[in-house]
């Protein structure tokens, strides 16, 4: 009858990093060419992967952001980022020459990309003598004004900024503001909105590396356990707590989130079973009020969405397309007490009539099956003619996406919808995406180590209307 949460229309979101090619974590260096420095902008499969979305919101941006000088205004030379141990990250400052900001608009608005870009929060600030990973001193505002001066003369659209009130010459067009993008910390994010103060900041930006290291052995079990999966609705509820205390109008977004740290892991993140992750945690940011969710990395390291050398999708890429195109920005609740292993988020379907549904199945030997009824709810304290009641009719055919790993191999990184492999094609297009049609009447069933979305036409919720 109500919602409890809304998310904004490009929900979904992925990023670009920074890193080079240099970059490595437990014996690998998994970035290749894909860092925005060098990643090859002409790749078929990226701008077909991007343009599946129509729009994809793209957040620009990554550890070493606060490295990257501009090179326009006073900055004369513009080098790229070396190895250096001593500095942040392992890797000297960098530099962003407009010809390649240049490069990445003309992708961006071929392919209709909202952008969020991250800034250099750092210029001029020194690391602190006295405590560890302090920086202390005045921000060099300059670099970044000359940055957005150059971004808005040549008509480049910004959706969002993270960390400056730009001045803008067109209140409309105006970029969001958003921070303090980084681990959700309840002293430090309640003192960065109290300082900031009214108006400032738009939306309230942190990072979620919930599954820990990416060499982690035990990983591929805690991501099939419900109880682990549930621990990081704290972190949720805590941001979504101070957000209803200061109020900004963008609300909560999570601007960076690639499950497993350092690049993630390499035998899970790319494969169908971090779908189990990855989906659930959709699920879950949308229903405590999150606008933006926002993937490490549409390219890039082991936790793209888009194989790193042939930018072919992995599994994920799939989910995060079907969950794009199908679930709406309102949220609604669904609880679900028989089997903790089935985890169940529901919406109201996207630009059409209905709801939309997403269930996964964590189990690796159960299946389930969902009986839908029409729902008789009579209010103690109203007569049942004053409430508008969810009707469902029953009808009409409902649409179903079941999302399976091929051969059920959950670290292949093959899926499968409603049984046949998702490939691009040989022109680099993303597959259609059909539903199956299943008789309203008969259970829903989802097999186990699945993944299901449900559209259901005929199922009028009162929220939704």
């Amino acid at each position: 009858e109500t919602s409890i949460g809304e998310t904004d229309d490009n929900f979904v979101c992925a990023t670009l990093d920074w890193w080079p090619t240099e970059k490595c974590n437990y014996n690998q260096c998994p970035w290749g060419k894909a860092g925005l420095l060098n990643l090859d902008l002409k790749k078929k499969g990226l701008i077909n992967a991007i343009k599946a979305f129509n729009p994809l919101r793209i957040k620009v941006g990554g550890s070493l952001q606060d490295q990257v000088v501009y090179g326009v205004g006073g900055v004369k030379n513009c080098p790229n980022f070396m190895k250096n141990e001593d500095s942040l990250f392992g890797f000297s400052q960098g530099c962003l020459p407009m010809e390649r900001w240049d490069e990445l608009n003309k992708i961006f608005n071929q392919t209709g990309v909202k952008v969020t870009f991250g800034l250099n929060a750092l210029l001029g600030r020194n690391r602190s003598q006295i405590e560890k990973g302090l920086s202390v001193g005045d921000w060099k505002s300059q670099n970044a004004r000359d940055f957005m001066k150059y971004t808005i003369s040549k008509g480049y659209k910004v959706d969002s900024y993270e960390f400056v009130k730009e001045l803008h010459p067109d209140p409309k067009t105006q970029p969001k503001v958003l921070g303090p993008s980084g681990y959700y910390d309840e002293k430090w994010f309640n003192s960065f909105q109290e300082v900031s103060g009214h108006d400032v900041v738009d939306g309230v930006t942190h990072h979620i590396y919930n599954l820990g290291l990416g060499d982690d052995p035990n990983m591929i079990t805690k991501i099939q356990d419900p109880s682990y999966l549930n621990q990081v609705a704290q972190t949720y509820k805590g941001v979504l707590n101070i957000v209803n205390k200061f109020k900004p109008q963008s609300g909560a977004w999570v601007s960076e989130s690639g499950g497993a740290l350092h690049g993630g892991a390499k035998d899970l993140s790319p494969t169908f079973a971090d779908g189990f992750w990855y989906l659930d945690q959709l699920g879950m940011a949308s229903t405590y009020n999150h606008k933006v969710f926002c993937r490490q990395t549409l390219i890039g390291g082991n936790y793209a969405l888009l194989n790193t050398t042939t930018s072919i999708p992995n599994p994920d890429y799939y989910g995060a397309l079907l969950w794009h195109l199908l679930m709406g920005s309102t949220v609604l609740a669904v609880t679900q007490e028989s089997n903790p292993n089935l985890r169940i988020y529901a919406h109201c379907a996207k630009k059409k009539p209905g709801i939309s549904i997403i269930f996964i199945n964590l189990s690796k030997d159960s299946s389930f099956n969902v009986t839908l009824s029409n729902y008789e709810h009579q209010s103690r304290n109203s007569r049942s003619t004053d409430v508008a009641k969810p009707e469902f009719r029953g009808s009409k055919d409902r649409e179903e996406y079941h999302l399976a790993a091929l051969a059920g191999n959950i670290q292949g990184q093959i899926v499968l919808l409603n049984d046949v492999p998702m490939v691009p094609t040989e022109t680099f297009d993303i597959p259609t995406m059909e539903p199956k049609l299943v008789n309203a009447s008969t259970p829903i069933s989802i097999a186990a180590h699945s993944i299901l979305y449900v559209t259901i036409r005929d199922f009028q919720a009162p929220a939704c209307a």
